[in-house]
């Protein structure tokens, strides 16, 4: 952020008020009406925030009308295809892509904190077995505090860096503990000698009665999804973490704070809408019945996975993850799974309709991470624990810019209030 050097001009009942101007290295101007309120007496009005910077970051950078995604300045098309998943952590975390001996060390750090306190699988015990894994990473997530008490100290920047590192490791090991708990499977503990994604797949797949190999095509898959959920910028569970931060919680808290805001299905729910829209589609007959109603004005049905309310030209992480999928459906096959049919088939109706080109509705990260997800045989509701799992390095690297920030205060959104202004009490006999 540049210093001020023009300023926008605000008349309120004849008074004019010079509010300072910011310029960023990327994207629009910003106004600062830090001080109008004290000046003018008055508040900004905008529902959803989507006018508003609330903070300054120098983590990730979008461009939705041009579909630029950029991680501390790399696009993330070079990063999904030339990096991996803890390689982009380091550089979300620190600022830099890391020289060979930083990533062996930060890559050693991680993975010497894979496992989690055993007092713990107590608690996902305590769940019912049908209890969605969602809430059961939330509830897992925030009770960390209550076992790592030695890195909850939010002043102290070692603490921060140990939660950090401890949040990153741990996240697979209890999403995967979650997913195994809910099918009624005991617990795979993590091995060091397996890679992070790789790790992963092993817990979620491996059963006591034989040896689990991990096929090194659906590790990379995996991988990428985790890179290309990474962070999103200022999205609403980003920001939930923030404000929750800002009143100075513990970590743990404010990562439990940031998957309770990601299980909304607005949120980041889009890859199972689409895996369920595809059973609703059923059988590859009935794609043209859908696309018509997809183009119907009238009709509320909407195409999932197609599009993106961010990015109006393209989503720069769907390239990438249509590699992988194409990948895992040449090697798992399409040919016994009619739910796979009909993805393959509704992208190549939807790449080849001129309607969907002009509305600039292609394919988005979410229709091909679903189709990926499915195929390795997850069910939808891992879905969105996967994502969480994947936006942790995110939630944690904007929450570490926050406390560093000597503007940090807390989090206190106005109101337009339009309710009684004074009504006077009547005492209950005479009501």
């Amino acid at each position: 952020m540049t210093e001020s050097t023009k300023s926008a001009k605000l008349t309120i009942d004849g008074k004019d008020y010079d509010l300072p101007m910011f310029s960023p290295t990327s994207g629009p101007d910003v106004i600062d009406i830090r001080k109008l309120y004290a000046q003018a007496n008055v508040f900004t009005y905008d529902p959803g925030f989507t006018s508003t910077a609330a903070c300054d970051s120098t983590i990730t950078y979008i461009d939705g009308d041009a579909g630029v995604l950029l991680h501390r300045g790399y696009p993330i098309d070079q990063l999904a295809g030339k990096s991996h998943y803890l390689e982009v952590c380091y550089l979300l975390l620190y600022g830099n892509l890391p020289s060979p001996a930083e990533l062996e060390d930060f890559e050693s750090r991680v993975t010497n904190h894979t496992m989690l306190h055993e007092q713990m699988m107590n608690f996902f015990r305590g769940f019912r077995r049908d209890a969605h894994p969602m809430a059961v990473m939330v509830g897992v997530v925030g009770a960390m505090s209550a076992f790592y008490h030695d890195s909850t100290d939010i002043a102290d920047p070692w603490q921060r860096e140990v939660a950090s590192i401890r949040l990153i490791a741990k996240m697979p090991t209890i999403a995967a503990m979650a997913y195994k708990y809910t099918i009624g499977q005991p617990f795979v503990y993590p091995r060091n000698d397996l890679d992070y994604a790789s790790n992963f797949l092993r817990m979620c797949f491996a059963v006591p009665a034989e040896d689990y190999v991990v096929n090194p095509i659906l590790s990379r898959a995996m991988d990428r999804i985790f890179t290309l959920h990474a962070d999103h910028e200022q999205n609403a569970s980003t920001s939930t973490v923030r404000l929750a931060s800002s009143s100075g919680a513990n970590p743990f808290a404010c990562i439990a704070a940031g998957i309770a805001c990601l299980w909304g299905p607005a949120h980041g729910g889009a890859n199972q809408a689409c895996l369920e829209m595809l059973k609703e589609i059923g059988t590859p007959d009935r794609i043209p019945e859908f696309i018509a109603r997809a183009k119907d004005k009238d009709d509320p049905f909407r195409l999932m996975g197609f599009g993106h309310r961010v990015y109006k030209n393209f989503d720069p992480r769907a390239t990438v993850m249509k590699e992988s999928a194409d990948e895992v459906l040449e090697l798992l096959g399409v040919e016994n799974n009619p739910i796979l049919q009909v993805a393959k088939e509704l992208e190549a109706a939807a790449l080849s309709d001129p309607y969907f080109a002009e509305k600039k509705l292609f394919p988005n990260v979410d229709f091909y991470s679903g189709i990926i997800l499915e195929a390795m045989g997850f069910p939808t509701s891992m879905f969105t624990p996967i994502f969480a799992l994947s936006r942790t390095v995110g939630w944690i690297s904007q929450w570490k810019e926050m406390i560093a920030d000597p503007q940090n205060k807390i989090g206190r959104p106005r109101q337009l209030y339009l309710g009684d202004t004074s009504r006077d009490y009547v005492d209950i006999e005479n009501r």
